[in-house]
């Protein structure tokens, strides 16, 4: 699986974080959002066992979810910071 790492922060508080994008085909066969979730890593050395908490972006409007619906295409995030924030997932 490829990794990105990137280590950057502009507050020190809930860093690091793993961020998770899955990706999976769908009917059509075409790479769709399955979910994203993110993690803190543990600051000890040593195996650790995580479990991410996985959630789907919904849209917005009906609209959107029509749109969506015809085309295949679900929604997405176009930012990762997003998945890394806590508010805003009620």
């Amino acid at each position: 699986f490829p990794i990105d790492i990137t280590f950057k922060s502009t507050n020190p508080f809930g860093w690091p974080q793993i961020v998770l994008s899955v990706y999976g085909p769908d009917f059509f066969g075409h790479d769709v959002v399955r979910g994203y979730g993110a993690v803190h890593v543990p600051f000890v050395p040593g195996r650790h066992k995580r479990t991410i908490a996985m959630f789907v972006p919904e849209s917005t409007s009906r609209l959107q979810q029509l749109t969506s619906w015809f085309t295949g295409r679900r929604p997405e995030f176009t930012d990762p910071k997003v998945v890394a924030q806590a508010e805003g997932r009620e």
